[in-house]
């Protein structure tokens, strides 16, 4: 009889146990998600102007190690440095899936429009638009471009007013080069000089590209490819 009393209450205490696990399980469901979102907000705002955070994961404990199935992220308008934006790409690798969209954003001195970055695993897929007028304001005063083609990962553009130190004017190409966004000119005489645009340890470039967009004042579309590493 005093067996029986043992295992009735053995199976009782392993029920409430059961059960105390699948309620602190779906608290932490209804929960981290939620205090990850506003994180993440808190930490994008310092940027700028957040309008949405929004966090998947399953289980959601994965969130205590930095890891995610989704996240999406809407923002009015940020001002970062290069340097701040691959560092908030960087900090996003538990993410298996990113997406990221902005009305505005200011990289350093380039001021670039709807700009949307999706990450999927380690690979990132972003693109921006620019008017002219912010491309000038971007360039060393002196400086302008011209979008020549755009082709296999690469920008060339005609460059003139002294770039390089060389003549009025030169063909140079923008590509990644070792993981690095570099600029250098196109000719003989001028092998070997690059200019780097953009270097991170974390992330790699793979190829850019730039496209005229339909209307006035002339925009362009640009792209860029890279994985984290």
């Amino acid at each position: 009889m005093r067996r029986g009393v043992g295992g009735q209450m053995m199976t009782r205490l392993l029920l409430a146990v059961i059960a105390l696990v699948l309620l602190v399980l779906l608290l932490a469901q209804l929960v981290l998600p939620r205090i990850a979102a506003n994180r993440i907000s808190s930490r994008v705002g310092r940027y700028g102007s957040v309008e949405s955070v929004s966090v998947r994961a399953w289980p959601a404990v994965e969130l205590l190690w930095g890891s995610a199935d989704s996240l999406s992220v809407r923002a009015q308008r940020l001002s970062l440095s290069p340097s701040q934006a691959a560092k908030l790409l960087w900090e996003a690798r538990g993410v298996e899936s990113l997406q990221f969209a902005a009305m505005s954003v200011q990289v350093g001195p380039v001021r670039l429009g709807d700009a949307r970055v999706h990450k999927q695993g380690s690979s990132l897929a972003a693109e921006a638009v620019i008017g002219e007028a912010n491309v000038r304001a971007a360039l060393p005063k002196g400086i302008a471009v011209k979008l020549v083609k755009s082709e296999g990962g690469t920008i060339q553009v005609t460059a003139t007013g002294g770039l390089f130190g060389v003549g009025p004017a030169v063909q140079a190409l923008a590509a990644a080069q070792e993981g690095k966004l570099v600029v250098r000119p196109l000719g003989f005489l001028l092998r070997g000089l690059t200019l780097t645009l953009f270097s991170d340890p974390h992330v790699y470039v793979e190829g850019v590209g730039a496209s005229i967009q339909p209307g006035s004042p002339r925009t362009y579309r640009l792209t860029m490819r890279a994985r984290l590493r």
